[in-house]
C-alpha cells in the first residue's frame, strides 16, 4: 500500500510539472517571459542576487506602515500594496484638487497652497486632514495607481528611442502629435500618468512622500498640511536610501505577465486603425542597463511614452512638468486584462469604452477612432480581444 501511495504521488508531481512546462512562454522576440499568467512573478532571467532584493522588497512593498515608522502626519494609504493590490490597481486611489475654471500653473498654487493631493488621514499629532477645500472655485478628480509589474522595462528604455518616436510624432501628419516631458534635470519623464517621473527611485520616494507622508534623502520634508507640521511620530528621515532601493528593486524585477499567443489578425488591425503610433508595441532598452535580463532588448511596453493631448473631456485639472491639464503619457498596454478600470481616472469599465473616449473633441486619438469605427463589427471586437490580451 505504503508502495502504491508513494507511485500515485510520484505520477501526481510528473503530471504537474508537464503543466506547468507548458505554462511557460516567451514573447515573440524569444525571450522568457513570467511562467504563470498572473502579476508579482520576479523577471524570468533574474540573477540570485537580483531574487534576493526583490524577495526583500516584496516584504517592504506590502509592510503596513505605523506612526513610529514616520506615517503621516498626513497621508492617503498606509501602504504600498493599498494602491497596488496584486502589482495591480488596488482598491486605493487618489483624489486631485482641480479649479472649475481653466487656470494657468501660477493661480492653481495660490488657490490650493497645501498642493493638489487630499490627505484624507492623520496621524501623530495631527488635527486636520487635507480635504477638498469648501470653494465653488474647485472641484475633486479621481486618479487610479498605475499597475507595477513590467516597470523595469519603461525605465530601461533608451532616451534615444523616446527621442526617436517623438521625432516621428512631430512629422506626422493627422491629429496624432506628442511630445516628451522634459524634467528640470534635463532627463525624459516616463512615470506617471503625465510622465513627471524618471527612474523608479524617484517614482517610489514620491510615493512614499505624497501618499504616506514618509521622508526619504531625497524627499527629506512632510507634505504641507494646514496645520504647518513638519514631522511625526519618527523625528528625522523616515526610510533610508536603502529601503527606498529595495522597494525600487521589487518594481523594478516585475516581470510582465504571460501573454497569449498573439491574434496576427487583431495586431493587424490595432496597427492599421493607428493604434500602434501612440501604443508602440515595443522600444529597445539601453545597452548597459542595470539588470542585465532588461538591457539591450525589446520592451513589450505598448508605449511611446510620449504625453499626447486627450482633449478638453478627460482633462484633470493638473501640471506636471511640460504636461498641461488634457495631456497624458501613452498609458503602457501592460497586464490589460487584470486592470478591472481604465484611464487615469477609471472612467472606462472596458476597453471597448476606453478606445471610444479617445474621441472627444481636441483628442489626439480621435483619427484612430474614426478609423475603428469604420471596421465592421467582427473587426472590432477582434481588435478588442487583442488588446485585452495584452
Amino acid at each position: 500500500m505504503a508502495v502504491l501511495k508513494r507511485l500515485r504521488a510520484l505520477a501526481w508531481i510528473l503530471a504537474n510539472i508537464a503543466v506547468c512546462s507548458a505554462c511557460a512562454g516567451s514573447s515573440d522576440d524569444g525571450r522568457p517571459r513570467a511562467r504563470i499568467d498572473r502579476p508579482g512573478l520576479p523577471l524570468t532571467a533574474a540573477s540570485d542576487e537580483e531574487l534576493k532584493r526583490f524577495r526583500e522588497g516584496d516584504t517592504l512593498f506590502e509592510a503596513t506602515v505605523r506612526e513610529s515608522d514616520g506615517l503621516g502626519p498626513l497621508y492617503v494609504r498606509d501602504s504600498c500594496a493599498a494602491c497596488h493590490q496584486g502589482d495591480g490597481r488596488g482598491p486605493g486611489f487618489v483624489n486631485k484638487f482641480a479649479a472649475t475654471t481653466a487656470i494657468s500653473r501660477a493661480q492653481l498654487d495660490e488657490l490650493l497652497p497645501f498642493g493638489v493631493t487630499e490627505r484624507p488621514f492623520v496621524s501623530a499629532s495631527a488635527k486636520l486632514a487635507l480635504l477638498s477645500p469648501d470653494s465653488r472655485k474647485v472641484r475633486s478628480v479621481r486618479r487610479l495607481p498605475p499597475a507595477v509589474f513590467g516597470r523595469g522595462y519603461i525605465e530601461a528604455v533608451a532616451e534615444t528611442e523616446i527621442e526617436r518616436v517623438a521625432e516621428l510624432a512631430e512629422a506626422r501628419t493627422g491629429s496624432v502629435r506628442g511630445h516628451v516631458n522634459r524634467l528640470r534635470s534635463g532627463v525624459i519623464g516616463r512615470f506617471g500618468v503625465k510622465a513627471r517621473l524618471a527612474t523608479l527611485e524617484e517614482f517610489t520616494a514620491d510615493a512614499l512622500n505624497g501618499d504616506m507622508g514618509v521622508t526619504t534623502p531625497s524627499r527629506p520634508q512632510e507634505p504641507a498640511g494646514p496645520e504647518g507640521l513638519e514631522d511625526d511620530g519618527k523625528p528625522g528621515i523616515d526610510f533610508d536610501a536603502q529601503r527606498v532601493a529595495r522597494i525600487s528593486d521589487y518594481v523594478r524585477l516585475l516581470e510582465i505577465p504571460l501573454r497569449k499567443r498573439e491574434d496576427s489578425e487583431g495586431r493587424a488591425l490595432f496597427d492599421a486603425v493607428g493604434c500602434a503610433l501612440c501604443h508602440v508595441p515595443s522600444l529597445r532598452t539601453e545597452a548597459h542597463f542595470g539588470v542585465a535580463a532588461l538591457a539591450n532588448t525589446d520592451a513589450p511596453i505598448f508605449s511611446d511614452l510620449l504625453l499626447h493631448d486627450m482633449g478638453e473631456a478627460l482633462a484633470d485639472g493638473q501640471y506636471e512638468g511640460q504636461a498641461g491639464p488634457s495631456e497624458f503619457r501613452t498609458a503602457p498596454l501592460i497586464g490589460v486584462r487584470f486592470l478591472s478600470t481604465l484611464l487615469h481616472d477609471g472612467g472606462a469599465h472596458n476597453v471597448a469604452e476606453a478606445i471610444a473616449a479617445h474621441g472627444a473633441p481636441g483628442s489626439e486619438g480621435r483619427d484612430s477612432l474614426q478609423r475603428y469605427r469604420a471596421l465592421s463589427v467582427d473587426e472590432r471586437g477582434r481588435l478588442v480581444r487583442f488588446v485585452e490580451a495584452l
